[in-house]
């Protein structure tokens, strides 16, 4: 909701009030950047995210347990990539708390730290489910 209040301020702001439609649109930047950082993990976590159900439907459950670990696992590399190859760009954008180069308003650091924040709980939840027993080991 937030992101969908300051995304439609954005006209108002610029034709009524004259002012802060900038601000706005930077703001809702974050917003948008932090959600889908987080949306990603809890779509893995639900069992959502990148699930093809019209071919997995049809699979034995401990066959589909399988797979999902498998792609858990796949996923750790990629993870670890973006965390180690971004390193240097969001260091140095946290540590001059970067702002957004075409408005100067504040804010743009946490835009790269949700790319870190995004990673992280993709390889978190990439471990919690490679750790998870499948129907077959708990029987």
């Amino acid at each position: 909701m937030p992101l969908a209040l300051l995304l439609f301020l954005q006209w108002p702001l610029r034709d009524l009030v004259r002012g802060y439609s900038t601000l706005a649109n930077d703001a809702a930047q974050i917003c948008f950047a932090l959600y889908v950082a987080a949306s990603v993990a809890a779509a893995t976590r639900a069992g959502t995210h990148l699930a093809a159900d019209a071919i997995a439907q049809r699979f034995a459950p401990r066959r589909r347990a399988r797979l999902r670990k498998i792609g858990a696992i796949a996923i750790v590399p990629w993870a670890l990539f973006v965390l180690i190859a971004s390193r240097q760009l969001v260091l140095e954008s946290t540590a001059l708390l970067e702002n957004f180069s075409q408005t100067f308003n504040p804010g743009y650091f946490i835009i790269k730290l949700a790319l870190w924040l995004m990673a992280l709980t993709i390889l978190l939840q990439s471990i919690i489910e490679a750790l998870r027993p499948t129907p077959a080991d708990a029987a």
